[in-house]
């Protein structure tokens, strides 16, 4: 099959979409499926880990053992490496270390040195050198809550809004080199409750047992006044590549468990988009939107003989 013409912007530079995330399967849990239509389309992508997920709990009941606890870190490396293979992306370490998630009550406290408690300035500084070399036209995060309060996610958060701003910013980081202006920021919405209910309301009209209707009742009390997804990217010929990336973090994907517990075709008949909050835009917008690059992107053909190809 002819890939699609390459997706460009006004002055006829290739899309650049870059998603920050704070472990190594993160990027295959949210938005993989928008990232595998874009990287078909041509849009290059890169996912920044901020961490190695070295204190990542194994959910894979088949990985529980002793030679895979003893090698974790080297293994996560290796679940990303296919993982990217299968997306199609580009990939940077941010290089800092996995804080793990604090269970107990009251709360333990996080480990020295980890993610969520190393100086601010020094995590932003390395994401503003990520951006300022690869450029983005978008950049997706996690919201205030981190998506869920693991404090890693938290902190992802927080690195990726402050290095927005700073990217563009002639007078910080001058050692990073020239300045680059996103032009549009966006939070992932993958956990947004409307999602789960339609595909709950699916399985019941299947005859099949929903999967969501008790851990609905537990919804966070704070979600119920976020808005409505404004841009909902349709993607769901991607659902298989996304499935097939989840299950290259063997460690913490099992084939048999929550991930899999409604069939492909539900997931691509009931809500056949992945979705997110937009939070800022240097471009003019038309809400609602399906596409991250809507106000940034033309075609190939309106930029005809511009188009630069590196």
């Amino acid at each position: 099959m002819a890939r699609p013409a390459l997706r460009v912007d006004r002055s006829g530079e290739p899309l650049r979409l870059l998603h920050v995330h704070a472990h190594p399967d993160d990027e295959s849990s949210k938005g993989a499926a928008t990232t595998a239509k874009y990287v078909a389309e041509g849009v290059e992508v890169m996912v920044a880990t901020c961490t190695g997920g070295e204190r990542g709990s194994i959910l894979n009941p088949a990985m529980d053992r002793p030679d895979v606890l003893a090698n974790i870190a080297e293994i996560r490396k290796q679940e990303m490496d296919r993982a990217r293979e299968i997306l199609g992306i580009h990939q940077v370490w941010l290089g800092f270390v996995d804080s793990g998630l604090p269970e107990g009550d009251p709360l333990p406290p996080l480990p020295p040195g980890c993610f969520a408690t190393v100086d601010l300035e020094v995590e932003v500084a390395a994401l503003v050198r990520v951006i300022r070399e690869f450029r983005p036209h978008v950049l997706t995060t996690y919201d205030e809550r981190g998506g869920y309060p693991h404090p890693d996610h938290i902190r992802c958060h927080e690195i990726s809004v402050a290095a927005f701003e700073q990217a563009s910013d002639p007078e910080a980081l001058r050692e990073f080199g020239p300045v680059w202006q996103v032009q549009k920021l966006y939070y992932h919405l993958s956990g947004n409750r409307a999602r789960f209910e339609a595909l709950d309301a699916a399985m019941i009209a299947r005859g099949g047992e929903p999967q969501y209707t008790e851990w609905l009742t537990r919804w966070p009390a704070d979600l119920a006044s976020r808005p409505y997804p404004v841009t909902r990217v349709p993607c769901a010929e991607y659902f298989p590549t996304r499935d097939h990336a989840l299950l290259a973090h063997a460690t913490q994907i099992d084939p048999e468990g929550h991930w899999f517990s409604v069939p492909l075709e539900v997931h691509q008949q009931a809500w056949p988009t992945e979705d997110y909050e937009l939070v800022t835009s240097h471009v003019e917008v038309d809400l609602p939107e399906d596409d991250l690059f809507a106000g940034i992107a033309v075609s190939a053909a309106e930029t005809a003989g511009t188009v630069r190809v590196s």
